[in-house]
């Protein structure tokens, strides 16, 4: 499996090589991009305010299941003193609050995103992810499902917090399914994924891994369908933080997504998408943030 992993002299700007990657493919690693002084503090501020478990409004502490409905992790799944967090720059009474604003609007990512766009980026969500030992993993889907951008797509910046590999659960890109257009997810197995939404891969296409050094960033396009299996190591975290961009001249985004910034922290109003989506309603009909 090709992987896309051209090195770069200049962790703030991208080789020739890496955009083309990112068009052929549709992700791309920008390697060391954060110092392990700066992964640190990442990783650390999240650990302290996760340190008694969930924290009420920030941890996504139910999990929905394909009915749509909701129901709390169960008492032995890992995730339940780890789930998700959700929008935490949104939270600045919180030390994850300014940290993630820090972090999501990072000057080293503006000319990296700016590329990928070629126009101006805009920061829509922020998100924490622990995956602890033994925590499931997410199955295959496609971001632009629950950004609903329009026109165009988004794009993730996945922060890598620690090494990661097959064994804790890294990334899985299918590759050039950017091209694709948003298909409509079906039921996943949740005894290997804590999401319900699961897209099949495109005849003859197929996963491929994507290891992950800490300090990586890894960008990929919001059509590109992606997951993760499951965390089978005995003692090694696979955290990482997420953010979400969409191009200044997006002229819809779901509601979930209410809070876009420039880089220079300018807030923006972006209005919010109509209609039922591409699959009716149930990108927008009541599901938390992607």
């Amino acid at each position: 499996m090709r992987q896309p992993s051209a090195e770069t002299s200049n962790p703030n700007a991208l080789s020739a090589e890496q955009d083309t990657q990112f068009r052929r493919d549709g992700y791309v690693i920008a390697h060391q991009v954060f110092s392990a002084t700066e992964i640190a503090e990442i990783r650390d501020t999240f650990m302290t305010v996760a340190a008694n478990g969930p924290v009420e409004g920030l941890s996504e502490v139910r999990q929905t299941l394909g009915t749509g409905e909701t129901k709390p992790y169960s008492p032995s799944d890992p995730l339940r003193f780890y789930p998700r967090m959700l929008h935490p720059h949104n939270h600045a009474d919180k030390p994850v609050g300014p940290l993630s604003m820090k972090y999501m609007l990072h000057p080293k990512l503006e000319p990296l995103l700016t590329a990928l766009f070629a126009e101006e980026p805009v920061a829509v969500q922020s998100m924490f992810y622990f995956k602890p030992p033994q925590a499931r993993g997410q199955a295959l889907h496609q971001d632009n499902f629950y950004l609903r951008v329009k026109p165009g797509t988004c794009i993730a910046a996945w922060f890598a917090i620690d090494d990661a590999d097959e064994e804790n659960g890294t990334l899985l890109c299918v590759p050039n399914t950017h091209s694709h257009p948003i298909q409509c997810p079906e039921q996943s197995d949740m005894k290997e994924s804590f999401t319900s939404d699961f897209v099949t891969p495109p005849p003859g296409s197929r996963p491929g891994l994507v290891p992950l050094m800490a300090g990586d960033v890894l960008f990929f396009n919001g059509n590109t369908i992606h997951g993760s299996g499951p965390n089978r190591s005995q003692s090694r975290f696979r955290r990482a933080f997420i953010c979400h961009y969409v191009p200044r001249q997006t002229i819809e985004l779901s509601h979930w997504y209410s809070t876009p910034f420039r880089f220079n922290r300018e807030p923006l109003s972006i209005p919010k998408a109509t209609g039922g989506g591409p699959c009716g309603n149930s990108a927008d009909g009541g599901w938390a943030p992607h």
